[in-house]
């Protein structure tokens, strides 16, 4: 039986986007609400926040080719270097709420969700390495984790409310996406898929909002491993560690109550070598 450590105690109304550095051998990871960016040191076991924006929402975030995290906020996309306390702005996409989860692709540009509002659903949007922003999904009822696979000939997409994660044709040379098809289509009493990474043997993990577990899919579709976390709410999952063998986990803590919501509930969590490792995240690389 895999142990769970908690390992940085938070109380995240909503902990998501885990993401280890290389670069710095330390994870990041948000308080989507908050605006807070944290970071956690494996080697000193130490955790801290590393930005804390003025009120805006931290929706998502990438690390660029040198190594600045690039910061999706409310229709802005800042530059945030590592233990400086300023932002850049590098873009502003014309989008109708705040980011939720994003993801660079192999060749820098940025895949990016925003979150469905009072009379309107999400749309995934594509921030192209030049600045440019294209429309590539409309009308989506929370896009959420997103993901590659090995051969990068397939692009995994979540929609939580429609419990969905979907698989597309990836043209890597165009960033276009297309043939779009269900690769997992689950109960809501199972927990609501949310944030997502790939295996270094092309196996899909998805975190289970409402359901206290992170599932890991065969590309077949097939359940081949599932951890139980005890906080209800797992919001996102990554690899971590100098060989991509630790999967750290966020989670949240919505309504504030750990009685409901479970023990650790809002805290970063990591089952230490699962078994299998992943790979390191791409990385944008936005003009």
């Amino acid at each position: 039986m895999a142990r769970t450590e908690r390992i940085a105690d938070t109380r995240a109304h909503t902990g998501e986007g885990p993401l280890w550095h290389p670069d710095e051998e330390r994870l990041y990871w948000v308080d989507i609400p908050a605006g807070r960016l944290f970071q956690y040191d494996p080697a000193t076991d130490e955790h801290a926040v590393a930005y804390e924006t003025d009120g805006a929402p931290i929706g998502g975030y990438t690390i660029e080719s040198d190594g600045a995290l690039l910061l999706f906020t409310r229709r802005r996309v800042e530059r945030l270097v590592p233990g400086e306390s300023e932002t850049h702005l590098v873009a502003e996409i014309d989008a109708k709420t705040r980011f939720n989860d994003v993801i660079a692709d192999p060749d820098g540009r940025v895949f990016c969700g925003t979150m469905p509002g009072e009379n309107h659903l999400g749309d995934l949007y594509r921030l192209d390495t030049d600045g440019s922003v294209s429309l590539v999904i409309e009308n989506v009822d929370i896009p959420n984790g997103m993901g590659f696979s090995s051969g990068l000939e397939t692009f995994y997409f979540t929609e939580s409310e429609a419990n969905r994660i979907f698989a597309f044709d990836y043209d890597r040379a165009t960033g276009t996406i297309s043939n779009k098809r269900t690769f997992i289509d689950r109960s809501a009493d199972e927990g609501i898929p949310d944030g997502m990474t790939v295996d270094a043997n092309d196996y899909v993990w998805s975190a289970r909002w409402n359901g206290g577990k992170v599932v890991r899919y065969a590309p077949s579709g097939e359940v081949v491993t599932e951890f139980d976390l005890p906080a209800r709410k797992v919001s996102s999952v990554t690899f971590g560690g100098p060989e991509y063998t630790d999967l750290y986990l966020t989670t949240a803590l919505t309504d504030g109550d750990r009685a409901t919501e479970g023990d650790g509930a809002g805290a970063l969590f990591r089952i230490p070598d699962v078994g299998v490792s992943g790979i390191p995240e791409f990385r944008s690389d936005i003009a």
